[in-house]
């Protein structure tokens, strides 16, 4: 129905709807506003915890959209080339015969941390640390043995994913600004620091971002590590029934999501890909169809993190793009 939450969340001026804040308002700032006094607003109005990132955060709006999935199915795709972080994951886990669980895991950390009441996202991330600071890998080549909770891999790991939802969600079809994509990148220094990382040494903006890639470079290669996860994602097991809908349906998920890498990931890989603006223009057929699913019959797929936030915090809190243009004109005041 035309004007219902569903339908009016990408209609309008789509050039305005995601400046959530004045150019002008540092990511400094935005994280003390959002983290600080927006999130002890909401306290104030619920008397509820609004979580780490809080209603009033690019986060928040973001993390509920449908393409997340897909975002997140590239991020595996990117971090796969880094041979010391790929090499932790498959030596420490049953990637092979769990990629699922696995799945399933990063999404909860991810709906937790963004949802979760502070304490369970608190919690959340103390439980990878402990994990982290338990499991070493070995370099087959040299017999070196390393943490896998070094830094320069937790720091990889993060900007993978990060870069991979926002990636993903800008080219299909969300109109977040380059204001709000920096908010947005600022804003995961939380969940940064969750899991070991120093936030300062984290980038903070696109810029960041950037040159962070351009300096990892030189260290990426697919391996047979990555090799690996690539066959698996696209040919992951199933029961015998299914095999023809993993062939029609998952594989092409899969294949979109590698074909939405940056050029530099497949040449690696070694197999091509459709050209950019083709590739983009399927992202946003993509997100244009998964977005026609009403939100609230998403949302009823465990572990119904986004619903179990709006029964905290009220309907209010309902994760919605559109609203970011409204909280920027609130955050731009004096």
């Amino acid at each position: 129905m035309t004007g219902s939450p569903e339908t009016h969340d990408y209609e309008g001026d789509k050039s305005q709807l995601l400046d959530v804040s004045s150019t002008s308002l540092g990511v400094d700032r935005w994280s003390a506003l959002c983290h600080g006094g927006r999130r002890a607003e909401v306290r104030g109005m619920t008397g509820a915890d609004p979580g780490l990132f809080g209603p009033s955060s690019v986060t928040w709006q973001l993390h509920g959209d449908p393409m997340m999935w897909i975002a997140g199915i590239r991020a595996l795709y990117l971090q796969a080339l880094h041979p010391r972080a790929v090499r932790g994951v498959l030596q420490n886990s049953d990637f092979r015969r769990d990629a699922w669980g696995r799945l399933m895991r990063t999404a909860d950390f991810v709906g937790t941390t963004t949802y979760g009441t502070t304490e369970a996202a608190e919690r959340m991330g103390a439980r990878v640390r402990k994990i982290h600071s338990m499991l070493t890998a070995t370099d087959p080549d040299t017999g070196e043995r390393y943490g896998v909770g070094e830094p320069g891999l937790l720091l990889w790991v993060h900007c993978a994913e990060i870069d991979s939802y926002l990636d993903v969600l800008r080219r299909s079809g969300l109109p977040l600004t380059d204001a709000a994509a920096d908010r947005y990148i600022g804003e995961h220094r939380q969940s940064a620091r969750l899991v070991g990382l120093d936030p300062g040494a984290v980038p903070g903006d696109r810029a960041g971002l950037a040159a962070y890639f351009e300096e990892a470079r030189p260290h990426l290669a697919a391996g047979t590590e990555a090799r690996e996860v690539d066959d698996f994602l696209l040919r992951p097991p199933t029961h015998p029934l299914l095999v023809p809908a993993r062939e029609v349906l998952w594989r092409r998920v899969a294949q979109l999501a590698y074909a939405s890498l940056p050029p530099y990931a497949h040449e690696l890989y070694g197999r091509p890909a459709p050209a950019p603006a083709t590739v983009t223009r399927q992202l946003r057929l993509t997100g244009f169809l998964l977005r026609r699913v009403p939100a609230r019959l998403r949302w009823q797929l465990p572990p119904k993190h986004i619903l179990r936030a709006m029964a905290r915090l009220g309907p209010d809190a309902r994760p919605a793009p559109y609203k970011l243009g409204r909280q920027g004109a609130i955050l731009g005041q004096p």
